[in-house]
Order: structure tokens, then sequence, then C-alpha cells
């Protein structure tokens, strides 16, 4: 298939190659989070400006209906439940580190896959936003593929916004497919439950001595 290849230099929401809407039913779903090994520090205030902390480390794996994110290592953070907080008890943000931590998700409509590589991944259950630093690379199957230096995702909508229009050195480049597919109705919600907001857990590791060093710990 033949491709066309444009770089930009500018602050722009990309959309490669026609409309690319996440999996709008990914916000309802709770977010699942294995490792290998945890460590967790409370909280010394109990207010949400000082968040539970949890270290992950060993095949860390966070799922979100579509959403799949996976590294060496990642924090969580997480609102105390004692907080004065709409969301207290839930978890705020993860941040994945490796080279490179992983993410994708599915496309409304076609079901169609969207990968992402970055050295980090800053993701907000919240507010439904990633930051992704450091060789970003994003696929967007039958659409086109972006290469940079940070982009903001928007795992709600499927926005995605990278560069500045004020400097040059955070180019922006995309191979933008020449004809896509048309797009396809899923009746099935891409084999995904429809599901219901629930509070975002961690799923507990094993025990581990507080003196061992796990395998892949940083």
């Amino acid at each position: 298939m033949k491709t066309a290849t444009i770089v930009i230099a500018g602050c722009a929401t990309l959309l490669l190659a026609g409309q690319a809407f996440a999996l709008k039913t990914d916000k309802e779903q709770p977010a699942n989070v294995d490792a290998n090994y945890s460590k967790e520090s409370q909280s010394k205030s109990g207010v949400a400006s000082d968040p539970d902390i949890v270290d992950l480390d060993g095949n860390v794996v966070i799922t979100r209906g579509s959403i799949k994110m996976n590294s060496a290592h990642a924090t969580a953070y997480r609102i105390p439940s004692s907080a004065k907080d709409a969301n207290a008890g839930q978890m705020s943000r993860f941040v994945l580190t490796g080279k490179q931590a992983h993410m994708q998700q599915l496309h409304d409509g076609d079901c169609a896959l969207m990968t992402a590589t970055a050295d980090k991944i800053d993701y907000n259950p919240l507010t439904n936003l990633a930051e992704l630093t450091g060789g970003v690379v994003v696929v967007q199957q039958g659409r086109g593929e972006f290469h940079g230096e940070h982009m903001l995702y928007n795992t709600d909508t499927g926005d995605m916004e990278s560069g500045s229009p004020s400097e040059s050195s955070g180019r922006v480049h995309m191979v933008m497919e020449a004809k896509t597919r048309a797009p396809a109705t899923s009746a099935s919600n891409c084999g995904f439950g429809a599901g219901t907001a629930k509070p975002v857990s961690a799923k507990p590791a094993e025990k581990t001595p507080a003196n061992a060093k796990p395998d892949g710990a940083h």
C-alpha cells in the first residue's frame, strides 16, 4: 500500500488518516493492576494532595477495558480513603517506565488496534489522559503511525496532541495510509462489556519478605 509522509512542526490534534475514536466504554471499566512485587507507602496526612504510593516491579500489567499497559516498573498513586474528595480510595495516576513501556487500546466502531511505546507513560484514569515521553511511537491499525518525543493521548476520545508551535526541537513525524478501510460497526463492543464505573483497584501481589530483593526489581 502506498503511503504519504508528512513532517509537522507545531501543536496539532492528530487523528491519523481520518477520525479514530477510542472505545467509549473503557472509561466505565475498573482498572486492574498485576505485578510480581509491590511495596506500599501510606499517606501521612490522609488528604488528596498526599496520596498513598505503590511501587510495582516485574512484568507490571494494567488493564481497563480494552486499554492495556505494561512495563518493567510502575508507580501507582491512590487518593487516601479518608480524604474529603469525590474520588477517595481510587487510583489517580500510574507512571510506567522502562525501555520501553507499552500501551494499547481498541478504536470504537471498527475495533482497530492502537499501539504505543514510550520511555515513560503517565496515565491518569480519572481524566482519561496519558502523557507519553521519550521515543514515542504510535501505530493506528489501518490509518498510519506517529513518531515524536512527546504526546498527550486521550483514552476517551482518541485525540492526540504533540509538538510546539514555537519550537522545532520536538518535531512530529507521521506516516499516513493512502487508503483506509471502511469503518465497520461493532455490535459486540469489540468483545468488551459496557460495564459500570467502579473504583480503580490494585490487585495485591504475593507477599514478599521486606529484606528480599525481587527478580527484575530496580
